[in-house]
């Protein structure tokens, strides 16, 4: 006879509380309005007790609830364990989100996760308020305007040089070179060297040990934020977490980020205390820090203090926006014109008639407006590989409506941009990568179009699109117009999907970089 082992034991006692807490539960109580006619909700599928849909999601969500909306339709209402939430499926059911009743749905579900690792008071996580108001304005006034985007157009030009150049040696003699890990540091690095200035980002971002174990911190970061704990859903089970080594995970990368960040203020507060006694005093290539530190200082209509704390709390947004996504956008749209090699060639020739083809010539920033197909190739991009297929969750404080179903208050709403991406309600031959789609097109990702969302919009639209999307662009057009990108011989691509808080390769992009011969003229 077989011993009963303690997992069985635990598994079969967990068996016996969901069952009675099923039992015992009390009935919900139907929605009723102040006339006292009942307020329809949104059709839901059939769960389990104590589960709800959890078991449905599967490990790759934004697939699973595109089906599930498939079936049940573009407004759907779900039980995560003891979180209720709506499913958004649909370009019609998230403009009523994000543009119609934009303010009733402004507000943020509180993450434990995000609390714990961004200090509560980040942007992207906070909740509406005049806290989030204030600190959004800081973002966008002072940290993201087009005229300081414009001042890191060197970093962007010098780390694309250099992402060239690290594919280049990787790649020497023929070596499959895997496109995802220079990507990653080219995206850490242009966001390192914005955020913390050149000096800074140099002694973090170097080659070698010390820079590989940052990037290790800020991978796993990422990865913490794109995981809802155990126990935030099902209450009874957080020791689950620290059984899984959640728990420890969270708290290593909090104190190595915490300590990076401390030291980088500690810094600039001293450099910029040295200079002001050398009266120095030049705007010239500042920093997210430095200009986090002038508003502290000088902006008197914030409303709010910026205390380090609220320093550290915005950079690592910025680290949570600007890496981990954009090296995913970059991975996917080299994927798909790998698939697509007529793409491809069109997109090198563009490339070679703007920017030409003798020895000298290099991508700048003054080539990627007229590099119209590049930019129809990373709009076909996003809208089908968003970076965050499931955009940060709102959560109306009060009752509310979406195309006529009710909405309770401090329900979660998750729209599904992944699945309005692909929805053949909005796109023809919506599978499909068809970047000339966007040639002579005014739809854009800005949020004006509701098939094509990948930064969300509205009041919680991301306000580092315009940061974003000139650093990819100018990493694809570097790499192609210097290598022919290939799987090495006898292989292929494995496009299968990994989730985290980005979408990404599951295996990797190991490809063969075959250096272009430049033509010479006189």
């Amino acid at each position: 006879m077989a011993l009963v082992t303690p997992l069985a034991l635990a598994l079969l006692l967990l068996a016996f509380t969901v069952s009675l807490l099923y039992l015992l539960r009390k009935p919900t109580p139907p929605r009723s309005g102040s006339d006292g006619t009942q307020r329809q909700l949104p059709p839901s599928p059939r769960g389990l007790p104590l589960l709800g849909h959890l078991h449905l999601l599967g490990s790759l969500p934004h697939r699973a609830l595109r089906s599930l909306a498939a079936a049940h339709g573009p407004v759907l209402l779900l039980r995560l364990g003891r979180v209720p939430a709506v499913l958004v499926s649909s370009a019609a059911a998230a403009e009523e989100v994000m543009r119609t009743r934009d303010l009733a749905f402004a507000s943020r579900p509180r993450s434990a996760m995000a609390e714990r690792l961004l200090y509560g008071r980040d942007v992207a996580f906070a909740p509406y308020g005049e806290y989030w108001r204030q600190a959004r304005r800081v973002c966008v006034v002072h940290l993201l305007s087009p005229l300081r985007i414009l001042s890191f157009r060197r970093v962007r030009e010098e780390e694309a040089a250099a992402l060239v150049e690290r594919v280049r040696d990787a790649g020497a003699g023929g070596a499959v070179v895997d496109l995802c890990e220079p990507l990653l540091v080219y995206a850490n690095t242009v966001v390192s060297r914005a955020a913390f200035g050149d000096k800074s980002a140099r002694g973090l971002y170097v080659d070698g040990d010390k820079g590989r174990v940052l990037r290790k911190v800020f991978t796993d970061f990422n990865e913490l934020l794109g995981t809802a704990p155990l126990g935030e859903l099902l209450p009874g089970l957080g020791w689950v977490d620290a059984v899984k080594g959640t728990e420890g995970k969270i708290r290593r990368t909090f104190e190595a980020l915490d300590g990076v960040l401390e030291k980088v203020i500690d810094d600039h507060r001293r450099r910029r205390q040295a200079g002001r006694q050398k009266g120095e005093d030049s705007d010239d290539h500042r920093d997210f820090v430095d200009v986090l530190l002038d508003v502290n200082e000088t902006d008197n209509e914030v409303g709010i203090r910026l205390d380090t704390i609220e320093i550290k709390a915005i950079i690592l947004d910025m680290f949570a926006a600007g890496t981990d996504t954009t090296s995913t956008a970059m991975e996917w749209a080299i994927t798909e014109l790998i698939t697509h090699p007529h793409c491809m060639r069109k997109l090198q020739d563009e490339l070679r008639a703007v920017v030409g083809i003798a020895d000298h010539h290099v991508v700048t920033e003054d080539h990627l407006d007229k590099l119209l197909y590049l930019k129809a190739v990373v709009k076909e991009t996003l809208r089908l590989h968003p970076p965050i297929p499931l955009l940060v969750p709102r959560e109306p404080p009060n009752d509310a409506e979406i195309l006529g179903y009710h909405v309770p208050a401090r329900t979660r709403v998750v729209i599904n941009a992944w699945a309005i991406g692909r929805d053949p309600a909005s796109w023809d031959r919506a599978e499909e990568f068809m970047p000339e789609r966007f040639l002579d097109s005014a739809v854009d990702y800005r949020g004006q179009n509701f098939g094509l969302i990948p930064f969300g919009t509205g009041r919680r639209g991301c306000p580092g699109v315009g940061f974003a999307v000139p650093t990819v662009e100018m990493a694809l057009a570097s790499l192609l117009y210097n290598f022919d990108l290939a799987p090495a011989a006898g292989t292929s691509l494995d496009m299968r999907e990994v989730n985290g808080l980005s979408v990404r390769l599951k295996s990797g992009l190991p490809l063969v970089a075959k250096r272009i011969k430049p033509v010479f003229v006189n």
